[in-house]
C-alpha cells in the first residue's frame, strides 16, 4: 500500500478509534490497489471501471451513514474518512458514491415508506442495484426550484414530464429519484417550489431515456448523464410521500455536500504527496529543488490551508453526529475546502513543471476535476450567498415575487 505522507500536523487525526483507523486504512488501499492502476485508461475512455462498484459496496462506501437495510451505520467521521479516501484517488470515485449514497439512498431513507426503504437500500448497499438523483435542469442549475419537470395527475399515479441535466451514473442506474413539481396539491400553486415531489423511477420505465454526456474535460472517469422523461408513469408506490417541496432533495444535497467537504482533502493530499515526491528528487541548478526558498514557501502554504480545511471537516463531523449542524455550516465547508483544493492541485502542478501534465501524475487530473466538484452541488457564489444571507438577514440570490 502507498501510504502517504503525514499532512496532519494538528494531530486531528489521533482522534479516530482503531476502527476508524482500520476503515481508513481498508479504503486507502482498496483504491491504491483497485482503482488508481485503472485510472489512466478510464481517463482515456470517459468511463468509470463498473466492476469494481460491488467491491465499493462490500467496503461500506454506499449508504455509510444509514443505520439499518444492510448499510454500515457508520458516524460521520468514518463516513468523512472514506469520501476523503475515495477521492484521494479521483473525484469521479467519490462522485459514484456520493450519487448512490448521499443522494438516492439518503432520498429513500428519509422520505420514503419501510417498504420502499426494505425493498430498494439493501441492494444498493451492496452495489447490486445503482441510483441516481433528478434534480438539475439544463435551465435551472442553482435555481432548482424553478424546475419544469412536472407530474400530473393520472388516476391513482403521475406521469412524468421534463428534462434533467448533469445527472451522475444515470445510464447505469436502475432506478432514479426524480424530482418534480405536481399538480394535485390542494392549495399549492404547481409552478411553485413547495410543489415539488420526489418519485422512485425505475430506469426500465417507458419514456424515460438516460444519454451519457460526451466530451468532458473534467470528471472524465465518471457517467454523467442527460435524462429525458417523455411521459413516463408511475404508481402511488413510487412517490417519496415523506418529501415537503424544495425541503427534500436540498436535505440530501447537504449530505452530499458534506462528503464533498471531506473528499476535496483526499484530492490535495494527493496532489502534496505528489509534489513533495517530486522536489525532493529533482536536482536544479546543483541542488534538490526542495532545497529552494521559494519551492518550501508553496508547500507550506497548500500545508497551511489543507490544515485549516481539516478542522473545519473534523468540527462539522461532530456538529452532524451531535444532530446541531445547519446548512450554513455545510456551505462555508463545501465551497472554502473546495476552493482549498483547487489552490493545492494548481500549486503542486506548477511544482511539477513539464511533468505535471502527463496522465501518469495525479495532480492535472485532480486540478481538472475540482472544477466540476466547484460547481456541482452549489456553486462557490452560492455558498457565499448562502452565508452573507446568515450574516445579513436578507436573500440576495432570489428576488421576492
Amino acid at each position: 500500500m502507498n501510504t502517504p505522507p503525514d499532512f496532519d500536523l494538528y494531530q486531528y487525526d489521533h482522534r479516530l478509534s482503531d476502527e476508524e483507523r482500520a476503515l481508513q486504512v481498508r479504503v486507502r488501499e482498496w483504491v491504491d490497489t483497485r482503482f488508481l492502476p485503472r485510472v489512466p485508461a478510464c481517463w482515456e475512455a470517459h468511463d468509470f471501471p463498473m466492476d469494481l462498484v460491488r467491491e465499493m459496496g462490500e467496503l461500506g462506501c454506499f449508504g455509510a451513514t444509514i443505520d439499518g437495510y444492510g448499510c454500515p451505520g457508520l458516524s460521520s467521521r468514518a463516513y468523512g474518512l472514506v469520501m476523503r479516501e475515495l477521492e484521494r484517488g479521483d473525484s469521479g470515485l467519490r462522485t459514484m458514491a456520493s450519487v448512490q449514497g448521499a443522494l438516492a439512498m439518503n432520498a429513500v431513507r428519509f422520505f420514503g415508506d419501510e417498504r420502499q426503504c426494505e425493498h430498494w437500500l439493501p441492494p444498493m448497499a451492496r452495489g447490486e442495484v445503482l441510483g441516481c438523483f433528478g434534480l438539475t435542469e439544463p435551465t435551472h442549475g442553482s435555481n432548482p426550484g424553478g424546475m419544469l419537470t412536472t407530474a400530473r395527475r393520472d388516476g391513482e399515479g403521475w406521469i412524468l414530464d421534463g428534462e434533467k441535466m448533469w445527472i451522475g451514473n444515470a445510464d447505469v442506474s436502475q432506478m432514479a429519484v426524480i424530482w418534480a413539481k405536481r399538480d394535485d396539491l390542494d392549495g399549492i400553486d404547481p409552478t411553485s417550489p413547495r410543489a415539488i415531489s420526489g418519485f422512485i423511477v425505475p430506469t426500465d420505465s417507458e419514456g424515460f431515456d438516460a444519454t451519457l454526456i460526451e466530451n468532458k474535460m473534467s470528471l472524465r472517469v465518471a457517467r454523467t448523464s442527460r435524462i429525458s422523461l417523455r411521459e413516463v408513469r408511475v404508481g402511488p408506490e413510487h412517490l417519496l410521500a415523506g418529501a415537503d417541496g424544495l425541503r427534500g432533495p436540498l436535505t440530501c444535497l447537504d449530505q452530499a455536500r458534506y462528503g464533498i467537504a471531506w473528499g476535496a482533502l483526499g484530492a490535495a493530499e494527493a496532489c502534496l504527496a505528489e509534489a513533495l515526491q517530486h522536489v525532493a528528487g529533482r536536482e536544479v541548478f546543483g541542488r534538490s529543488l526542495a532545497a529552494f526558498q521559494l519551492v518550501q514557501d508553496k508547500l507550506a502554504g497548500v500545508l497551511t490551508r489543507l490544515v485549516e480545511c481539516t478542522g473545519t471537516a473534523y468540527r462539522l463531523a461532530e456538529l452532524k453526529d451531535d444532530g446541531t449542524a445547519t446548512g450554513e455550516q455545510i456551505s462555508l465547508a463545501k465551497y472554502a475546502n473546495v476552493e482549498m483544493a483547487q489552490e493545492a492541485a494548481r500549486t503542486c502542478r506548477e511544482l511539477l513543471g513539464g511533468i505535471g501534465i502527463l496522465d501518469d501524475h495525479v495532480s492535472m487530473r485532480h486540478m481538472i476535476n475540482l472544477e466540476s466538484v466547484a460547481t456541482y452541488e452549489g456553486t462557490r457564489d452560492i455558498h457565499r450567498l448562502v452565508l452573507g444571507r446568515w450574516l445579513t438577514g436578507v436573500q440576495a440570490f432570489q428576488p421576492k415575487p
